[in-house]
Parts: C-alpha cells; sequence; structure tokens
C-alpha cells in the first residue's frame, strides 16, 4: 500500500513538473480546414433553391464587408456600427452558412465549421473596433486596424465561398 501512494505521488510529480505539449492533447488530431478542391460537396444539395438563396445572401455579406473599405477609404471617421448591426444579424447569418454548409460532407463540414466561427468573430471584432467616443476623431491606428479586420473578414469569406464553387 505505502508503495502504490509511493508511486502515484511520483506519477503527479511528473505529469506536473515535466513539461509537456501546450495543447495537452486535446487539439491532437484535429482536422485542419481542408483545400476546397478536396472537399466533398453533394452537387443536389448545392444546387436546391435553399442553399442558393442562402450562397446568394452569404455573397451579398461579402461584398457588403467589401463595401465598407470603400466607405472608410472615402471617409475614415464614417460610422459602420448601424449597417453591420442591421445587415448581420448574426442568427441569419448562422443560418445562411449553416445551410450552404450542408451541402459539404462530415470531414469537410469540420474545417468549414471551423470558417463560420471565423466569420462570426471577426463580425464581433469589427464592430468593436468600429466603436468610437463621440467627438473623438478617429486614428490611424483604429483606422489601420478596422481596415486590416475588414480584410481578415474578406478573406474569410472568401475561403469559405471557395467551398462551393
Amino acid at each position: 500500500r505505502g508503495e502504490f501512494i509511493q508511486q502515484s505521488l511520483a506519477a503527479a510529480a511528473a505529469l506536473t513538473f515535466l513539461p509537456g505539449s501546450a495543447s495537452a492533447g486535446w487539439l491532437a488530431g484535429s482536422p485542419e480546414v481542408i483545400d476546397p478542391k478536396d472537399a466533398e460537396v453533394d452537387r443536389d444539395i448545392l444546387a436546391s433553391e435553399e442553399v442558393q438563396k442562402a450562397l446568394s445572401n452569404v455573397k451579398n455579406y461579402k461584398t457588403m464587408i467589401e463595401g465598407f473599405s470603400s466607405t472608410l477609404t472615402s471617409d475614415p471617421q464614417a460610422d459602420i456600427g448601424p449597417t453591420l448591426r442591421k445587415e448581420f444579424d448574426f442568427v441569419k447569418i448562422r443560418v445562411d452558412l449553416n445551410t450552404v454548409n450542408s451541402a459539404f460532407e462530415e470531414d469537410t463540414q469540420r474545417g468549414t465549421d471551423r470558417l463560420i466561427r471565423a466569420i462570426l468573430q471577426d463580425l464581433t471584432e469589427l464592430e468593436v473596433a468600429n466603436k468610437q467616443k463621440p467627438g473623438v476623431p478617429r486614428s490611424e491606428i483604429r483606422l489601420n486596424a478596422m481596415k486590416g479586420k475588414i480584410a481578415k473578414l474578406c478573406k474569410a469569406f472568401d475561403e469559405y465561398l471557395a467551398f462551393s464553387v
């Protein structure tokens, strides 16, 4: 019995003090976003009216995001928050993205799910970056941060839309 306790304490100490993987194994083997040309797409589902409508909506979201870039170029102090809140309802965006996602097989969906989460996170970050105190002009640093978030969001939409071609 004493030997068992001694071995247990030694094992616990080794796990606590010896260096290990930063992910501790919980992310090991996690699937990455696959190359769109390797994606398995159910063409019948992709061609369905419901998926095509959702796909059109997703393309419109990307176009609106690109419009934000033009808006900020012409007016660096533009407040894009009201448009973000009006046009980018998270529930609707998630439904549209998931509807398009239904045309992909399971392994492909694991990767596209990551892109969906990235899009939603990037939208949140863009809205936060847009916030300005009343009467305080947006600095060049904040403007560049917003432009960077818009570029990142456009890239995420491009990566997602590449699967539906």
